[in-house]
């Protein structure tokens, strides 16, 4: 059974969530793992990184093949990922060519989809992409 105890040092009941947390390992009886990190996205973060992608989609063609090409949503979570982390993974594809292997944002931080965001409006900004979302919502880390 998974149980998620998130710790909020500003949560005036912070040290009851661990007391709950370590009376739920205790009670387990079996090994269990204990992941500090930040908080993954949230599905807000989510919708907008998908409506920023989809304006971009629309808006903006890219060279693919040697030839601009309109690209669907998910293929711009590619090339926009691998542009945050600044680094492209190349792999051989099975039938000849290449594959790139991009970063999952499933796995990303709440800061981390923050800074993606920045990244897709900047780079829709400078080619001129009108947003049917505000400029900038509330989901920063």
């Amino acid at each position: 059974m998974k149980k998620l105890f998130v710790y909020d040092p500003e949560n005036p009941r912070r040290e009851a969530v661990l007391a709950y947390a370590c009376d739920f390992a205790r009670k387990a009886g079996r090994k269990v793992a204990i992941t500090i990190g930040e908080p993954s996205r949230s599905l807000e973060q989510n919708d907008r990184m998908w409506a920023l992608l989809t304006d971009i989609a629309r808006q903006v063609q890219w060279p693919v093949d040697g030839r601009l090409q309109t690209l669907r949503p998910e293929d711009w979570k590619h090339i926009l990922s691998a542009g945050l982390k600044r680094e492209q993974r190349v792999a051989q594809g099975i039938d000849g060519g290449f594959v790139i292997l991009g970063q999952r944002t499933s796995q990303m931080t709440k800061r981390e989809l923050s800074d993606l965001m920045t990244l897709i409006e900047t780079f829709g900004a400078e080619r001129g992409v009108e947003f049917t979302e505000p400029a900038r919502a509330e989901c920063a880390a």
